[in-house]
């Protein structure tokens, strides 16, 4: 969780600058797509961590 955390505030963070500097659009694209791989991170991980246990 603390992966997601650091991702999240980072892709934050990296969009905020890149919109807020004048010619630093690259680092807002950067930061949508550090927020999209951390989105699948989370979703890949609540899928792989999902109890299989036989149905009864």
């Amino acid at each position: 969780m603390v992966l997601f955390l650091a991702l999240l505030i980072a892709g934050v963070a990296l969009v905020a600058v890149g919109v807020a500097v004048d010619g630093m659009l690259y680092l807002a694209s950067i930061g949508v797509l550090l927020l999209v791989v951390d989105l699948l991170y989370l979703a890949g991980r609540s899928i792989w961590r999902a109890p299989r246990r036989p149905a009864r």
